[in-house]
């Protein structure tokens, strides 16, 4: 199936503070065939570093949080070849459980990963089944965890994520797929579980749990604000690039065009340059090892 991503035309209006970060995306290299259990690989083109550094110049991101596609499960390889290609603007997120040896953690990290997945949608290696245990390696490791689940169970989660001790992201607005307001339960305890202080919100893909639907997704805009405006300190951004779920033309977004919506959300500069550049620094650790 044909698919064109674009990485270049007209520059979003909203201007990227310097030192940017993607916190998330997927990149893939040829020869890393997709896994039994997860998804295939992205339709189209494979989305690689070279085409995605391009949508950085672009867009005006200078770093990047590669996640581990659900596509190569628990296989790392194809991410530990991203990060090389990406060189020192690069860290990664791996997919790792108990079955994971010292030797290849070790490998994992020596290769510029900060963190691990939890992902318990379909296709997704690591459900919340795997929370405790990831939130151990990611405690041995210093490592952040990158929590996606469906929102609209949170409540019936919040105990275990609350006895996360990593530093944690929920990740892609919540997704709430029920559909919620910022006076709803579910957002409630998204705020709860921020305010014990090890908790993130990530703005990513906000077409995705979307009811209202784009350009303006005013129903994702709504909680976003809220919860931007309860914890601006914890609030970070990701393109969502390659935009996987996108199997046709019509279905793919506008780059440029999310961008200016999801940081218009922002109340301006200040707030933007916490989202983009200081709280990613904290939530994987890149002021403390990181090259910067």
């Amino acid at each position: 199936m044909s698919l064109h991503r674009p990485t270049s035309g007209y520059k979003p209006a909203v201007r990227l503070p310097k030192g940017a970060i993607d916190t998330q995306m997927h990149a893939y290299l040829p020869g890393y065939p997709a896994i039994e259990g997860g998804p295939p690989l992205p339709v189209g083109d494979l989305p690689t570093p070279e085409q995605y550094r391009r949508f950085m110049q672009w867009i005006g991101i200078d770093r990047v949080i590669v996640t581990q596609g659900n596509a190569h499960q628990f296989d790392n390889a194809n991410l530990l070849a991203c990060l090389r290609d990406f060189g020192d603007i690069a860290w990664g997120i791996a997919a790792v459980d108990r079955q994971t040896s010292e030797e290849e953690l070790d490998a994992l990290s020596a290769a510029r990963v900060v963190g691990a997945r939890v992902m318990d949608l379909p296709g997704g290696a690591a459900g919340l089944d795997k929370l405790q245990e990831i939130d151990a390696i990611a405690q041995s490791r210093g490592w952040m965890v990158a929590v996606q689940f469906d929102g609209s169970n949170i409540l019936e989660h919040e105990e275990k994520l609350s006895a996360i001790r990593s530093r944690w992201v929920l990740d892609h607005h919540g997704k709430f797929f029920c559909g919620v307001t910022p006076d709803s339960p579910q957002v409630a305890a998204a705020k709860r579980l921020i305010d014990r202080g090890n908790c993130w919100f990530k703005f990513a893909g906000a077409y995705e749990s979307s009811k209202t639907g784009g350009p303006d997704f005013a129903d994702v805009a709504a909680v976003s604000q809220s919860l931007a405006a309860h914890a601006p300190e914890r609030i970070v951004w990701g393109s969502n690039w390659p935009h996987n779920l996108a199997r046709s033309q019509a279905d793919y977004p506008d780059d440029a065009a999310l961008t200016d919506t999801v940081l218009s959300w922002f109340s301006g500069e200040e707030a933007r340059h916490l989202a983009l550049v200081d709280n990613p620094e904290e939530l994987f650790g890149l002021k403390a090892g990181g090259k910067l």
